[in-house]
């Protein structure tokens, strides 16, 4: 349970010399872990995001549990490390701390003094707590960042200057590293967290993933993350198993029960309406793939919407599973995926 303070309202224009006495921490970092306070303190300053390709802000839309705000972590150069004050932010909770916002708008008159707007305290977003992208560094040089995501815990300061802008047009980008990156982050906090049930789930669909992928790479395939940008949203869609040689997207999933796949199929059915409007060589294809053969019914419902299966074997290989008939017939040749990649 994070510790609450009688420390500034939301709202507030504030230094950091007037931050630092009432909420602890100290310097002029992005990221402040207070210790004896119990708080981390975050200082969001979007000229700092040009100068590295990013920005910071609200995502225009609230998805089913509320708003979010999105935060890239510290490390100017090379690929992000989840240390220092970037595991500072996603432990907070289990630390105790509580996670302040705040938002640099400009300097006091007459000084060189930055002042801050006060956002309000957060919470890392239990469900998904952070994002791996691509952005520069100060080099100029790509470099995997690490993006996270926050909810607010109480009514923060929600302004539009700070809400990012939605894209005009679908668009992706591949990177071959970051689904790994993103794998190993979570099991590493599954490790620490000990967690049951769902995440035993969510920790097969992981392990899944990375033999499949570690499979693919072995048989001289390419494997690595699909990063959507979605008309009209300011939300990434992150498929983390693509193939951009044939245009291949994976779903893993923990289990081969139809809450899986039926997850797993949306995710699938979302990448296909986003994508269709993104040019390409070959057609796109959607690969449910699962730790065990799925009952046949769901093997039926995912051949009638065009996805293809691959399982893996008690062997431990993986196998593409191909539909003959539906309950009702054959299958019509527009929804069979004849035309999807053999697993390697």
């Amino acid at each position: 349970m994070t510790t609450h303070t009688s420390g500034p309202r939301p709202g507030q224009i504030l230094t950091r010399a007037e931050i630092h006495p009432v909420l602890g921490g100290a310097g002029y970092a992005g990221i402040c872990p207070a210790i004896e306070k119990k708080n981390v303190l975050i200082f969001s300053d979007d000229k700092v995001g040009e100068r590295f390709g990013y920005r910071d802000g609200w995502l225009a839309e609230d998805d089913d549990i509320g708003p979010v705000f999105t935060y890239t972590g510290a490390g100017k150069r090379g690929d992000q490390a989840m240390e220092g004050g970037n595991k500072a932010i996603l432990e907070h909770v289990d630390k105790g701390r509580t996670l302040h916002l705040f938002v640099a708008v400009g300097k006091v008159p007459g000084s060189d003094t930055r002042t801050h707007l006060y956002v309000g305290e957060f919470k890392i977003d239990a469900r998904k707590p952070f994002e791996i992208k691509e952005a520069k560094d100060e080099l100029g040089a790509n470099r995997n960042v690490i993006v996270f995501r926050l909810r607010p815990t109480g009514l923060p300061v929600r302004r539009e200057v700070d809400t990012l802008p939605r894209a005009t047009h679908t668009r992706s980008r591949f990177n071959r590293s970051a689904g790994r990156i993103t794998r190993a982050y979570r099991r590493q906090r599954r490790q620490l967290l000990q967690r049951t049930g769902a995440g035993q789930v969510a920790a097969i669909r992981d392990d899944l993933a990375d033999a499949f992928e570690e499979n693919s790479l072995a048989a001289g395939e390419t494997i690595g993350q699909l990063e959507v940008s979605m008309r009209d949203a300011t939300a990434h869609l992150m498929v983390e198993l693509y193939n951009p040689s044939n245009n291949t997207i994976y779903e893993p999933t923990g289990s081969a029960a139809s809450e899986s796949v039926a997850e797993a199929m949306t995710q699938l059915l979302l990448a296909r309406h986003h994508l269709r409007s993104v040019a390409h060589s070959q057609p796109l294809h959607l690969m449910v793939l699962t730790p065990e053969l799925p009952r046949e019914d769901l093997r039926h419902l995912l051949a009638e919407h065009g996805i293809g299966l691959v399982y893996r074997t008690a062997s431990g290989d993986f196998s593409e599973f191909e539909p003959n008939t539906t309950p009702s017939g054959s299958i019509p040749r527009a929804f069979r995926c004849l035309d999807c990649p053999v697993a390697a």
